[in-house]
């Protein structure tokens, strides 16, 4: 539509020229001794207009000229510039694609051809070392480096993600510690940096870096479960050989994270090694108390201690509940054992046979019988529990 009214405006101007110069009578005289030159007023104009429009046409013809170099320079660059995108979008497909090899020779293309050459540099330096080539991960990786501050951080997240892999943990601490000292905290780099901890044994700041974690939702709480047990537990290990480190570190732990089965169970045996039966079944009660579990259940009746009756009566009353709970009645039976209370202990120890025949619940009844000298039945006994033991492939139960 726009043009249509060009047309009909040119069109309407030419007709006004046209009677504008049809209704003109003058003429024009030019004189430059010895010419002299006479013409009518239009041709005049006709000339004027005519010898305008062909200055600018030679005007543009040698301006286009000039800046021809400009122009193949500017066109070369914009070509350059499309084929290393062009290339960069090939090195990205083809890390999705898990085409490792492919993304290093494209984006190491891109690079040549000009593209952001941290982004692409980044890109290869993954790609190398999904193929393991480490040596070009980091020729990649000092390439970006060496693009300034811009891209200083994502530099240092991937160099620190890219060890962590590598497993070299000592180096990825160091890396991701000095980003952190130098800038904001980050998710990804924290889950980076708990690894890296994790790998080194560094517990106690494991369990700093989840609670930061679980702060910010970093972590799905099922995970963070996970990595708190596991890190509370190698702390419970290590706190075994000194009985007030262990008994500060067990009271620091919140009460409700105590009540877990895993945590309890390891904090019982870090106190039976020491030889705090007392400590030990004082957490494996309240634990039970909370929440069954088979591991405690058989933890409770191992540690030889005064308390033996008290720990009956505790373990009789959990039967009322669970009375074909074959752990509990495995328990029972070796607590009956330490009261000397042998009718009770050889009852126990049938019943637990009878709901689950494990190589634990033989030895037990092979022992006593033993200490009641009826050495017929303990063989028999001894003889099963090999034969449970070699069925299941491994000591336990």
């Amino acid at each position: 539509m726009k043009s249509l009214f060009w047309a009909l405006g040119a069109f309407a101007l030419a007709v006004l020229l046209s009677l504008a110069l049809r209704a003109g009578e003058g003429y024009a005289l030019i004189v430059l001794p010895p010419y002299r030159i006479e013409m009518s007023l239009v041709m005049m104009v006709v000339l004027a207009f005519a010898g305008f429009a062909a200055a600018y046409a030679l005007m543009r013809l040698v301006t286009h000229t000039v800046e021809l170099p400009g122009y193949v320079r500017a066109f070369r660059q914009r070509r350059r510039s499309d084929q290393a995108n062009a290339a960069l979008m090939s090195a990205l497909q083809a890390w999705f694609e898990g085409r490792f090899s492919r993304a290093e020779k494209m984006a190491s293309r891109a690079y040549d051809l000009g593209a952001p050459p941290a982004a692409v540099s980044l890109v290869a330096a993954r790609a190398a070392q999904r193929v393991r080539n480490r040596e070009r991960r980091d020729h990649w990786l000092g390439r970006a480096e060496a693009t300034g501050m811009e891209w200083h951080q994502a530099t240092e997240a991937t160099r620190g993600e890219l060890l962590v892999d590598d497993r070299r943990y000592a180096e990825a601490r160091t890396v991701l510690r000095g980003l952190h000292e130098g800038g904001p905290t980050h998710i990804a780099t924290l889950q980076l940096l708990m690894r890296a901890e994790q790998g080194l044994g560094d517990w106690e700041e494991v369990v700093r870096i989840a609670r930061l974690l679980e702060k910010h939702s970093g972590l799905p709480p099922s995970a963070l479960e996970g990595i708190l047990a596991n890190a509370r537990v190698a702390l419970l290990q290590q706190k075994a050989n000194d009985p007030a480190t262990l008994q500060e570190h067990w009271r620091a732990i919140p009460a409700q994270d105590r009540l877990r089965p895993r945590l309890a169970a390891a904090a019982a045996r870090s106190f039976i090694q020491l030889g705090d039966c007392r400590n030990a079944h004082r957490i494996i009660e309240d634990a039970l108390e909370h929440g069954w579990s088979t591991e405690l259940a058989l933890l409770y009746g191992e540690c030889r201690d005064d308390d033996a009756l008290s720990r009956l009566e505790h373990a009789e009353r959990w039967l009322k509940d669970r009375p074909r709970d074959w752990p509990l009645l495995l328990t029972l039976g070796r607590l009956c054992v330490q009261r000397q209370l042998w009718g009770k202990a050889q009852s126990y120890l049938e019943a637990s046979l009878a709901m689950q025949p494990t190589r634990a619940a033989h030895i037990a009844l092979a022992q006593l019988f033993d200490g009641m000298g009826r050495e017929q039945d303990a063989n028999r006994h001894y003889r099963a529990a090999a034969d449970v033991g070699l069925a299941s492939g491994t000591g336990e139960f």
